[in-house]
């Protein structure tokens, strides 16, 4: 299977994460690609702020340069996320701008959604001098926290989870973990949606990952709370590039739900979400003419031709709180005596012409910086997030 763009960056940040330094002609050779393909790669993840570039060379963040030097000075955490793009790249800053602004060095490992890798890419960490741990584990399905995750509990250092909650009643359910409530997510949808005029909307959905599995639950909750009955099952979303047949399916079970008097519909995630308006389109089905639709996630959800309504958890700020919190575990403020946290933050609904919505105050920061609607960069196939 070719490989995507994601699974390309992983590897990317992983060699410049061993070596420091690299030049990108010498990463396009380990890489396997043209030279203008790793510099156009470097400059994305580099205005991510993954990477430092200068003068045709890439080195690891810097993390010293950041913030003052207090009492976290000479601190190395470490993160394992599942992606280092999509969802997680947010993530991800947020953490390395905490422990910049703390004067302590982040380092990172990727697990590509491979949750039997996680716990050596978590010794690899330890190895690597991690003093405390960030852990968002690769898990997909429902029971893959069960499978692979009894080792959390038995960590040497303070940890913090990311965007991942254990089974109740586990012991790892008693670290410290910092979430985005994705439940709440799916009920600012709704209830939107709802207060424009439309029944309940039609949930199209992935079921390959913590998130995708929060929102199909919140959606329920969220239709129970407001009296209402889902209008037909929740149509499963697949990748367009991994599984066209599914996609297509996916599409016309949508299509055919608005045929049946559907006005609306809830999409995870927002890359799906503009595939699947690209394609109704070309099948005579208008967004938001004839269907309302709102996008859960928000990473590119405002670059589609009729910018998507969507719902956008808090990604940078749970890799900021985390790491805050972490730092303090290690010995900041004495927060390694205080009461483990389970912290929660809400997502925001930002409001777009995908609802047929006029724009509100509260969408006043809805637009992506520089974005240009209708140019919308081919998405990586591997979106689990």
């Amino acid at each position: 299977m070719r490989e995507s763009a994601a699974e390309r960056h992983d590897r990317l940040l992983e060699l410049v994460r061993r070596h420091g330094t690299a030049r990108v002609s010498d990463l396009a050779g380990l890489l396997g690609v043209s030279p203008v393909t790793a510099r156009r790669d470097v400059e994305v993840l580099a205005g991510r702020g993954l990477l430092d570039r200068v003068h045709g060379s890439v080195s690891w963040p810097r993390s010293s340069e950041a913030g003052p030097h207090g009492a976290a000075d000479g601190l190395v955490l470490g993160l394992l996320a599942p992606s280092a793009t999509y969802y997680f790249a947010e993530v991800i800053r947020g953490a390395h701008e905490a422990a910049a602004r703390a004067g302590a060095r982040l380092i990172l490992r990727i697990s590509d959604y491979r949750p039997e890798e996680d716990h050596a890419r978590v010794e690899g960490l330890l190895a690597a001098g991690a003093q405390g741990l960030l852990v968002a584990p690769g898990w997909r399905r429902p029971q893959d926290p069960a499978e692979h995750g009894g080792w959390l509990a038995g960590l040497p250092v303070p940890a913090v989870l990311l965007e991942r909650q254990p089974e109740p009643g586990t012991p790892a359910d008693a670290l410290d973990r910092v979430c985005s409530d994705h439940r709440y997510g799916a009920l600012l949808a709704v209830r939107h949606l709802v207060g424009l005029g439309h029944g309940a909307p039609v949930l199209v959905a992935r079921a390959d990952s913590p998130t995708a599995l929060s929102v199909r639950a919140g959606y329920a909750a969220a239709l129970g709370s407001l009296g209402l009955a889902a209008p037909r099952p929740a149509i499963d979303s697949v990748p367009a590039e991994l599984d066209p047949a599914g996609f297509e399916t996916a599409v016309a079970d949508l299509r055919a739900a608005v045929a049946a008097g559907a006005t609306a519909a809830l999409v995870h995630n927002d890359v799906d979400a503009i595939q699947i308006v690209q394609r109704l389109a070309e099948l005579g089905v208008r967004v938001p003419d004839d269907l309302a639709v709102v996008a859960y996630d928000d990473e590119v959800a405002a670059l589609a031709d009729t910018p998507l309504t969507a719902v956008a958890p808090p990604k940078r700020e749970v890799g900021r709180h985390a790491a805050q919190l972490l730092v303090e575990r290690l010995g900041g403020a004495g927060g390694g005596e205080s009461a483990r946290r389970h912290l929660t933050l809400l997502p925001r609904l930002r409001v777009r012409a995908s609802c047929g919505a006029e724009r509100t105050g509260a969408g006043a920061e809805d637009e992506l910086p520089g974005a240009v609607r209708g140019r919308v960069p081919r998405p990586a196939a591997r979106t689990s997030d």
